[in-house]
């Protein structure tokens, strides 16, 4: 799993603000006295007690850790870093189109399973159907969340947090919400969903509800709120992916708190301190992370209360996980792919893909597995 970036939003961080942004980003030294990472245990031999076999792989060529797969039905999209995009069939990996934007990308797609929609580099939004592209718009700042597309619209969350609306026929803009200004903002996948005829998004350390329609602000929620004596440990913004049964929505702020919201009317449901960098998993009696050091956490949905913790993990820059029936599966920096006991987090079996990093968090599509490496393997695997 790629580090995370933080970018600053104005001119003027000063230097003892950059040497920390690189220690905290790279894991550096050299300005600061910050300790060695400490360094993984060995994995011991698993059980498998759980039977799988791989269904399928393919590689889509050198990702970064925001071209997070997305399914939609019985098919899977699939971006690489240079711009390439593909659909595939989920049970059987076999290509149904794909498309080159002709520019690097900066984020994966988004799609409604007739418009996928990625945004690049150079901030532009390009909408393709059936391998051809039908518009392209400019952006008036830099994204690191996939486009949403749903109700014929594509949705943006932009990295200096506002939320533009576009029509999904021609790229006409229909509406933008500006949030304030904030010195930084992380780069890394935030958190957009719709929930019912809301639109939910994360803005700094707050769930916000938006009327889909014209932007307009239905209620706020803060999961976190910004504390600490400079810009970086002030920075709280919520990142996906985040974990919904029905209006529930729980996410996490980045390396400040986990959280549950009642969509419907805006209620923040609980809060507790949890030191993850990545999104949460859940069903409707547990939510599950993974933190900063490879700690594996259950909480009770309801309360917010710990259920049990793993420290099998630790040190192995964990993804963010998915829940899926009676298993938890999280993938590590080294391609392998840990399926976890939803019960006690017991390893039930470990999958390996290509050894290096899985991106953002393993995925299901149907009865299928699978998860995308920064090297730009796909690999599937279904229950035997």
């Amino acid at each position: 799993m790629n580090a995370p970036q933080v970018h600053a939003a104005r001119a003027g961080t000063s230097r003892s603000l950059a040497c920390g942004l690189l220690v905290l980003v790279l894991g550096l030294t050299g300005c600061s006295s910050a300790p060695p990472r400490p360094k993984p245990a060995d994995l011991p031999p698993v059980a498998a007690l759980l039977a799988t076999e791989q269904a399928w792989s393919l590689q889509v060529g050198e990702s970064t850790a925001l071209q997070q797969p997305v399914v939609s039905g019985d098919r899977v999209v699939l971006a690489n870093r240079s711009g390439n995009v593909s659909v595939v069939e989920a049970a059987s990996g076999r290509r149904l189109w794909q498309a080159d934007v002709g520019s690097t990308l900066a984020t994966g797609a988004g799609t409604d399973g007739r418009t996928v929609a990625v945004i690049t580099q150079s901030n532009d939004l390009v909408a393709l159907r059936d391998g051809s592209q039908v518009w392209r718009v400019r952006l008036p700042a830099r994204s690191f969340t996939s486009p949403m597309v749903a109700g014929e619209r594509v949705f943006v969350l932009m990295g200096d947090r506002s939320v533009t609306a576009f029509d999904a026929l021609d790229g006409a803009r229909l509406w933008a919400q500006r949030a304030r200004a904030e010195a930084l903002t992380l780069g890394q996948a935030g958190v957009m969903l719709p929930v019912g005829d809301t639109l939910v998004v994360g803005l700094s350390g707050r769930m916000v509800g938006l009327d889909p329609l014209n932007g307009a602000l239905r209620w706020e929620a803060p999961v976190a709120i910004a504390r600490g004596a400079n810009e970086v440990e002030r920075l709280v913004d919520l990142v996906a992916p985040v974990s919904r049964t029905e209006t529930s929505v729980c996410a996490r702020a980045y390396s400040a708190a986990v959280g549950c919201v009642d969509a419907s009317r805006g209620r923040v449901l609980w809060t507790r301190s949890a030191q993850g960098i990545v999104g949460v998993a859940g069903d409707a009696q547990r939510l599950f992370g993974t933190e900063s050091n490879g700690r594996v956490v259950a909480w009770n949905r309801s309360t917010g209360e710990p259920v049990w913790q793993s420290e099998r993990l630790l040190h192995r820059r964990l993804s963010a996980p998915l829940a899926v029936g009676r298993v938890l599966v999280t993938g590590d920096e080294t391609g392998l792919v840990h399926v976890l006991s939803r019960e006690d987090g017991t390893e039930m079996t470990r999958l390996s893909t290509d050894g290096s990093a899985v991106i953002g968090a393993p995925v299901l599509a149907g009865d299928v597995l699978l998860v995308q490496t920064v090297r730009g393997g796909v690999f599937a695997w279904r229950p035997r």
